[in-house]
C-alpha cells in the first residue's frame, strides 16, 4: 500500500478511513505472513491507529506507546509502508517503536507499563519548557497487571497536565458495566455537549458563594451512582475525566471521541473496548496463538516455519516431571503461560499454576513468600523481563535465601525482537546478588538435569539460563561439575557456557585439521565461580579466549581474567569475545553472532592470530 502522513488523513473522510482500515488490516497480514511479528494485537489496533491519525500529528504531538505490539499500522502511516517487507530483518525496521528510525516514534518500547510515566514526564516538559503539543499514552489492559502503570496513573490523574490516556482494552474487563443504565450513563458521557456543560459546570460554581461546597455534595452523589454502575469511577477518583466504554472498531464515532478528548481540559483517560486479532477469522478464534508468529501461509494460518524441540517446552515438560514427585513444587509465569512452555504444567496442576499477569517484580515478591512458607516456586521468565525483578531478587529472596527457582528463557541473543528483548545483561545482575546459584545449561539433557538439581537438592536462589530456541551442536550432560574440559589442547584455552558451547567447538576442531590445539572449558556454573580447573589450563597454555553472548560489563570473562591476574598467571594473548557495552539490534541469531564477532569463523580467526 502507498505510505501514508498524518496530514494525508486528516482531510479523509468517514467512509474513506474505512476504506484505509480494510486495506491496512489486509497488509498487516499479507506484511507479518512473510516477516513474521505480533499480529493479533496490531489487527485489533487498526481503526483506533486510523482515528489517532486522523485527529493528531505526530511527528508533533508525542504519542506513548506501551510495549509496542501494536504500532505496525502506525509505522505504514507514518512514511514506512514501502519498508514493511523488512520487519525485523536486520537494518529493516523494528517491531516496535524507535525514535532513531522516525521522528513520529515518540520514545522506544518493549517492555510494559511504562507508558503512562513516560507521557507525564512530556507533559510535564510542554509545560516548564513553554511549549504547544498535545501528549498521549496508549496502554493496554494487559499492562495494566504491571505496578508502573497505577504509579503513572497515580500521578497523571492528580498532575493537573493535559495528556490523553487510551487504555485499549481487548480482554482484561476492568469494571463489568451492568445493565441498560449503564449503557445509557456511558452514551451519555460521550456526547460533547455532556462534557462542555461539565466544564462550564465546574467554572460556574467555582464563582458563586458557596459553590465549591455545592459542587462537590452534587460530585459525592453522582459517584455514589456511578461508581456502582460504570468502571469510571476507578479512574474519576484518581483525577481522569473518564470517556467510555467506546467501541474502538468504529473508526468515525472513534475519531470524534478522540477530538473532544483533545479539547477538555486536564487528563484524560479514554477507554477503548477492541478485539484482539479483529478482521482474521483465525487471529479472532484463537488471539493467543497469533500474537507472536512466525511466517505463515495467509490463506490458511498455518505457520511455514518447521518448528524442532526447544529449551522452554524441555524445562516445561521436566518440570510437570518434578511436580509428580513433589506436592510443594508450583509454577509461576508473568503473562507468558506459552512462551515458558507452561501449558501442560497449567493444564495438569492448575491448583500450583500461578499467572499474575505482567508483574515480574511482584512474581519475584510473591515466589519469595511462597518459599517462606515451604513451598518450591519455579519461576519461568524471560532474561529481559526479569530486570523488573531485580530489587525484589536482592530485598525479598536473597536476603533470607529463600529457595526460589528461576527459569530464565530467552538468555542471551534472542534475535528479531531486538535491543528491548535481547537477554545479554542476566549475568551481570544476577552477579551481584549473594547467596545465588547461576547455572548454565548448553543442551537439553542438562537442563533437564540441572533443574532437577537445583529444585531437588540446591537450596537459596537458584538460577537457570538458558537460551531461546534449540541446541546448537552440543548434546552431552556435564551436570555435576562447576566446570568440564570438553577438548584437551595445548596451544589456547578456550571458556565458554550455553549455547555459545557449539560454536567454539566447531571452531576447535576446524583449528585442529590445521594442526592447532585448543583445549575447550564449558562452564556449567557461572555463579559462584569455580575457576580452579581454567586457571590450570591456562598455566599450561599461556592463552585463553572466554566467548559468551553477554555484555561485556560484568561478563565471566572479566571475572575470570581478574582471578587469572590476581593468581600471578602470565598471559600472552587475552581475548574475551562478547556483545561489548551495546544495545544489540534485531536480526536472527547467526546474523548478530557474526556482526558482534562471537560466530565460528570469527573465533577461528581471533585463535589462529592468538597462536601465531
Amino acid at each position: 500500500m502507498p505510505d501514508f502522513y498524518p496530514q494525508d488523513l486528516h482531510r479523509i473522510s468517514d467512509s474513506e478511513a474505512e476504506q484505509l482500515c480494510r486495506e491496512l488490516r489486509g497488509s498487516l497480514i499479507e506484511t507479518v505472513s512473510q516477516t513474521g511479528g505480533h499480529l493479533a494485537s496490531n489487527l485489533g489496533a487498526v481503526e483506533l491507529t486510523v482515528a489517532l491519525h486522523r485527529v493528531y500529528n505526530t511527528q508533533r504531538d508525542r504519542l506513548v506507546f506501551d510495549v509496542g505490539h501494536q504500532c505496525y499500522c502506525h509505522k505504514m502511516l507514518t512514511g514506512r509502508a514501502a519498508l514493511m517487507n523488512t520487519l525485523r530483518t536486520l537494518g529493516g525496521l523494528s517491531g516496535f517503536p524507535k525514535p532513531n528510525e522516525s521522528p513520529h516514534d515518540a520514545f522506544i518500547a518493549g517492555h510494559a507499563s511504562n507508558s503512562v510515566s513516560v507521557a507525564v514526564g512530556m507533559a510535564r516538559a510542554r509545560t516548564l519548557l513553554r511549549e504547544d503539543y498535545n501528549v498521549l499514552a496508549l496502554i493496554g489492559d494487559g499492562a495494566l497487571t504491571g505496578g508502573l502503570a497505577y504509579e503513572g496513573l497515580s500521578d497523571a490523574g492528580q498532575s493537573g497536565e493535559n495528556l490523553v490516556v487510551i487504555l485499549n482494552d481487548n480482554g482484561m474487563s476492568i469494571q463489568k458495566n451492568v445493565g441498560g443504565v449503564a449503557a445509557l450513563l456511558a452514551r451519555h458521557h460521550l456526547r460533547p455537549t455532556y462534557l462542555s456543560l461539565k466544564t462550564m459546570y465546574r467554572h460556574a460554581t467555582d464563582k458563586i458563594p458557596g459553590g465549591k461546597a455545592i459542587y462537590k455534595f452534587n460530585h459525592r452523589i453522582k459517584k455514589a451512582i456511578k461508581g456502582n454502575l460504570l468502571p469510571s469511577s476507578f479512574f474519576e477518583d484518581m483525577g481522569f475525566t473518564y470517556i467510555g466504554p467506546v467501541d474502538g472498531h468504529q473508526v468515525g464515532e472513534l475519531t470524534r471521541i478522540l477530538r473532544w478528548a483533545r479539547s477538555v481540559e486536564g487528563p484524560v483517560l479514554l477507554h477503548v473496548r477492541t478485539v484482539k486479532g479483529k478482521g482474521w477469522q483465525p487471529a479472532e478464534e484463537t488471539p493467543d496463538a497469533y500474537h507472536g508468529v512466525a511466517p505463515f501461509d495467509p490463506a490458511t494460518g498455518v505457520s511455514r516455519t518447521k518448528s524442532g524441540p526447544n529449551f522452554s517446552a524441555v524445562f516445561g515438560a521436566e518440570l510437570v516431571q518434578l511436580a509428580m514427585q513433589q506436592e510443594n513444587i508450583c509454577a509461576v509465569t508473568a503473562a507468558m503461560q506459552s512462551g515458558t512452555g507452561l501449558d501442560t504444567f497449567a493444564a495438569r496442576f492448575p491448583e500450583r499454576f500461578f499467572d499474575v499477569g505482567i508483574a515480574e517484580g511482584h512474581a519475584v515478591a510473591m515466589c519469595s513468600g511462597m518459599a517462606k512458607q515451604g513451598l518450591v516456586p519455579v519461576f519461568a521468565v524471560y532474561s529481559s523481563f526479569l530486570q523488573r525483578g531485580y530489587d525484589m531478587l536482592i530485598h525479598d529472596m536473597a536476603l533470607q535465601h529463600l529457595h526460589v527457582v528461576l527459569g530464565v528463557d530467552r538468555a542471551g541473543l534472542v534475535g528479531d525482537d531486538g535491543e528491548t528483548h535481547q537477554g545479554l545483561f542476566d549475568v551481570a545482575y544476577l552477579s551481584t546478588v549473594p547467596g545465588i546459584t547461576v547455572l548454565a545449561p548448553a543442551s537439553f539433557s542438562e537442563l533437564r538435569a540441572m533443574l532437577r538439581y537445583a529444585v531437588l537438592e540446591l537450596d537459596g536462589p537458584v538460577a537457570l539460563r538458558y537460551p531461546r530456541g534449540g541446541e546448537n551442536g552440543y548434546s552431552g550432560n556435564q551436570c555435576g561439575l562447576p566446570c568440564s574440559v570438553l577438548r584437551e589442547g595445548r596451544d589456547l584455552t578456550a571458556i565458554c557456557y550455553g549455547t555459545m558451547t557449539g560454536e567454539v567447538l566447531s571452531a576447535a576442531q576446524r583449528l585442529a585439521e590445521e594442526g592447532v590445539q585448543v583445549e575447550v572449558i564449558k562452564l556449567n556454573q557461572l555463579v559462584p565461580l569455580v575457576p580452579e580447573l581454567a586457571l590450570q589450563s591456562v598455566r599450561k597454555t599461556r592463552r585463553l579466549l572466554v566467548a559468551e553472548e553477554v555484555v561485556a560489563a560484568g561478563s565471566i570473562g572479566t571475572t575470570l581474567s581478574a582471578r587469572i591476574e590476581e593468581a600471578g598467571l602470565p598471559l600472552q594473548k587475552l581475548a574475551l569475545l562478547n556483545a561489548g557495552n551495546q544495545f544489540v539490534p534485531h536480526g536472527t541469531i547467526p546474523q548478530l553472532r557474526e556482526l558482534l564477532g562471537i560466530d565460528c569463523d570469527h573465533i577461528v580467526k581471533v585463535i589462529r592470530e592468538a597462536v601465531t
